[in-house]
């Protein structure tokens, strides 16, 4: 395993089985009847890789996703195991680094479509709604403020870029196209459903769900939920008590990163990124342990 300075784990070495995908935060290994998801503490801004990482980031998504996956169990998921103890005995070894930010999970054959749900206007959503009163294509009324709630959540599919290149939005007709009518008006309802449920329940803990995107895949004819799921990388989580309308929100994910980039004259948002500096990388693990303790009522 290769760790950063700070403690950070950039990159797994598993040399048992055989490394299938390298995702901008996961590591996934092929063992056989499953696969092996491992949240590494890589951090991406932009679609680029940060050089460093940001240590507990891997084990914040995972035990979040985790929660999630309890919470939610009226939606099928791809989880088989996450306690390390029931993991195959070629992975004992590492069981010290994979502890807290790994799974074993179901191997479904993924949708080739992002599932996007909106709850509130914000980030390219505002900017779209400035430009053309509408949302990926989705009229709106006039009236909306920077960050307001949106009189009910937008289902506004991507598709799935590979690392590097960005996410496009797509209209539902297109999702339709890609996956089928009886599919995307599935995974319509089950995002919609999901992300109502969560926003609810976030709520009891002072924490606005703005947006979020899931992924699904398919097992044996039926549809289930896969990756991670309403994590500080995949949502915009918004603490309800600094929350304005008309004001770009504090956010509980990797906002620290994104000003910083920001700031710099020189980087133009493509590879290769800039180091980030210590003060940085603590204030992000500092928001993304933030999160967790939040939303779980529990300490990591």
């Amino acid at each position: 395993m290769i760790y950063d300075k700070n403690g950070a784990l950039l990159e797994t070495q598993i040399d048992e089985f055989q490394l299938i995908n390298k995702g901008k935060v996961r590591d996934v290994y092929d063992l056989g009847d499953s696969l092996l998801f491992v949240a590494t503490d890589r951090i991406s801004a932009f679609d680029v890789v940060m050089p460093n990482g940001i240590p507990r980031k891997g084990e914040v998504l995972t035990q979040i996703s985790l929660f999630w996956f309890e919470l939610l169990d009226w939606m099928p998921n791809h989880l088989i195991a996450s306690d390390t103890k029931d993991f195959p005995k070629k992975l004992q070894k590492y069981a010290d680094d994979l502890k807290g930010r790994s799974m074993i999970v179901k191997k479904a054959k993924p949708l080739p479509v992002e599932c996007i749900v909106r709850g509130y206007i914000i980030g390219s959503g505002w900017k779209d709604y400035q430009k053309t009163s509408q949302i990926c294509g989705i009229d709106l009324r006039d009236g909306y403020n920077m960050a307001d709630k949106l009189d009910e959540a937008l289902f506004t599919p991507s598709t799935k870029a590979e690392q590097g290149l960005h996410d496009e939005n797509i209209s539902y007709a297109q999702a339709v196209e890609l996956i089928g009518k009886d599919i995307a008006e599935k995974v319509k309802e089950y995002s919609l459903k999901v992300y109502n449920t969560a926003t609810d329940f976030a709520l009891t803990k002072d924490i606005i769900l703005a947006d979020t995107k899931f992924e699904f895949g398919i097992l044996n004819d039926e549809i289930i939920l896969i990756d991670e799921v309403l994590t500080p990388d995949s949502s915009r989580f918004w603490p309800a008590e600094t929350y304005k309308s008309g004001e770009s929100p504090q956010s509980l994910d990797k906002q620290f990163v994104r000003d910083y980039l920001e700031s710099l004259s020189d980087w133009k948002k493509e590879p290769p990124a800039p180091e980030l500096p210590k003060d940085v990388v603590t204030n992000t693990t500092l928001k993304y342990l933030e999160a967790f303790e939040k939303l779980t009522g529990k300490k990591l």
